[in-house]
């Protein structure tokens, strides 16, 4: 069941993996290169995730071909987009949000891998209204 600790517990084990892949690599590499090492590190660690996922788009009932693609849908619980960027900009914010409310899910999490410090200020936690429903 789907609640608040469950979330929690879930985004802490995404970080941990994420901050595992840092130690490792290190900031300045392309996102695809974390991505497939994330995936790596989050199957030797037992968590169920769908890679590059196609978010689908409803429009007034009708499916639109929008080619909308997640980084790693976690648990079916949990949105999480990687970059590799100087800086989280508001578009990359906007996006997340989005992709939570298009999949009806309560959390997401942005890693940014280009960072000295993912735990610091390489990763960012997002909620929305459907959070607020869960125990």
């Amino acid at each position: 069941m789907m609640d608040k600790e469950y979330l929690k517990t879930l985004i802490y084990k995404i970080n941990g993996a994420a901050i595992e892949v840092h130690k490792a690599l290190g900031p300045g590499l392309l996102e695809s290169v974390y991505h497939k090492c994330l995936k790596h590190e989050l199957k030797l660690r037992g968590i169920n995730f769908k890679s590059e996922m196609l978010v689908p788009v409803y429009y007034k009932d009708i499916l639109v071909d929008a080619e909308l693609w997640c980084d790693l849908f976690v648990e079916e619980s949990i949105v999480v987009e990687l970059k590799a960027v100087e800086k989280v900009l508001p578009i990359h914010e906007a996006q997340i949000l989005t992709y939570m409310k298009l999949l009806e899910v309560p959390m997401g999490l942005i890693i940014n891998f280009n960072c000295l410090n993912i735990y610091e200020s390489g990763q960012k936690t997002y909620v929305n209204d459907l959070y607020r429903f869960l125990h």
